[in-house]
């Protein structure tokens, strides 16, 4: 099966909020290990778990995963 590449904000989001992985993954309810490979973009997250980060950081998630490439989320956020 081929999976297709899904890019993320999730290192990014984590870290302005100022939380560890293992905060995150609490947060989430996931292993902190699968915070660090959506971090990498080793892993596809669920539709259900890609909606609880979603919920978690309060962005659309459309904001979160795409696709394709990601602008920086300074750029995104100043065309809002």
């Amino acid at each position: 099966m081929n999976t297709r590449r899904l890019y993320n904000r999730v290192k990014n989001l984590r870290v302005e909020k100022g939380i560890s992985r293992k905060q995150l993954a609490e947060q989430i309810g996931v292993n902190p290990q699968t915070v660090g490979y959506l971090e990498r973009q080793d892993y596809n997250p669920s539709l259900d778990l890609a909606f609880r980060i979603s919920e978690y950081f309060c962005f659309p998630v459309e904001f979160i995963f795409s696709t394709t490439r990601m602008k920086p989320m300074s750029e995104e956020l100043r065309n809002l």
